[in-house]
């Protein structure tokens, strides 16, 4: 059955220091991105008069770096950070890195993982010499561990535990083998990788405001599962439209919605999901949320929605029609909009109009092929 539902946030306010992404501060990044031989700038697609809006815009990062995700961008500028500092460098070029190939292949890297994040880091690593450790939850398909390893350096295990369970585990093997985690999700006394990972989406943020020449979007439709990406986006859009940011809506799969309970409770602290846990949407099946992630959507992020799994399948169906290969999670932020858009209700709920231009990312393709061919036929 389809359903949707939009809860307000009405925790917003207090300043929130976002020059971290400005683009002057992230330019080390760019360049570290575009000197890879695998960087292009992943294509922006605009559905003009989508329904009834002026427009929809479609960053399509099924093509980013051959991984079909964008998580590539985060997990290869926080292994360069930690290999920067390793080798006493201060924002080297690759050449200088790759001189240290015996101190490079002593090191290595471990994560939990969905699918996607799992997949940078053991790229990332493997792009480096490095080793990798990369943990999955209960209930992850094999074709997604194999892709993982087909990436790049990484020893992949499924584990029987749930995705916060796994972490504790992956954070407790870095601590006892000292390993370095790249873990796209902080808590107290981890947070300098996880920001490292949010300063690495700011290179996807930046290509598509180009793309856009600049121009507002009115509304910007962000999937969650830790939110590290969502929050790392609206960071860098409140900061390059000071003024009059976008109106930003966290987008969550129904039984997995850790942003809406936070927001649903409202005392300003973050809170983990209160559902089954049950979602096709697996890149987003996380239950609680990025506490750097939420220090930013607190302030700039105006609601939160729940979709169920059809209207996902919907959306990957409307954006084959686009010629757009979308995964079940990359497509969540576009399934709002094009779900809400056949509603006068969500419209109203979402302050929607023939004005109105929404930007969504198309996080991830058919990293599970089968199964997309299932679903779209």
């Amino acid at each position: 059955m389809t359903m949707i539902e939009i809860i307000r946030n009405n925790n917003r306010g207090g300043d929130v220091d976002t020059s971290a992404y400005s683009f002057a501060a992230t330019e080390n990044i760019r360049k570290l991105h575009k000197s890879l031989d695998a960087y292009k700038v992943t294509p922006l697609v605009e559905l003009k008069n989508f329904k009834g809006v002026r427009s929809v815009l479609i960053k399509d990062e099924a093509q980013r770096f051959g991984l079909k995700a964008f998580k590539g961008l985060g997990g290869i500028w926080a292994i360069y950070t930690v290999i920067s500092r390793e080798l006493g460098l201060n924002n080297p070029p690759l050449e200088e890195i790759f001189k240290h190939r015996d101190e490079l292949a002593k090191m290595t890297f471990i994560t939990t993982t969905d699918g996607n994040h799992g997949k940078g880091v053991s790229w990332a690593a493997g792009l480096f010499g490095c080793k990798s450790y990369v943990y999955m939850p209960k209930g992850t398909v094999e074709v997604r561990a194999q892709a993982i390893r087909d990436a790049g350096s990484a020893t992949v295990e499924i584990t029987d535990m749930l995705y916060d369970d796994c972490v504790k585990f992956t954070a407790e093997l870095a601590a006892k083998n000292h390993w370095h985690l790249i873990q796209d999700t902080s808590w107290e006394g981890y947070e300098d990788i996880p920001a490292q990972i949010m300063l690495g989406y700011s290179t996807l943020a930046y290509e598509a405001l180009e793309q856009m020449n600049y121009q507002r979007p009115t509304h910007i439709f962000l999937q969650a599962g830790v939110g590290s990406m969502a929050g790392a986006i609206a960071a860098v859009f409140a900061e390059v439209f000071k003024d009059k940011p976008p109106r930003v809506t966290i987008v969550e799969p129904t039984e997995v919605a850790c942003f809406y309970e936070t927001m649903r409770i409202g005392d300003g602290k973050i809170h983990a999901t209160t559902g089954n846990s049950q979602t096709m949407m697996a890149g987003l099946n996380c239950a609680t949320p990025c506490e750097l992630a939420w220090k930013i959507l607190r302030r700039y992020a105006a609601d939160a929605a729940t979709i169920s799994d059809d209207v996902a399948v919907e959306a990957m169906r409307e954006l084959a029609r686009q010629k757009i290969i979308s995964g079940e999670s990359g497509c969540a932020g576009f399934a709002l909009a094009n779900a809400a858009l056949d509603s006068d209700e969500l419209r109203r709920a979402l302050k929607l109009d023939d004005h109105s231009i929404i930007f969504v990312i198309n996080t991830k393709g058919d990293t599970d092929p089968s199964n997309y061919k299932r679903w779209i036929g």
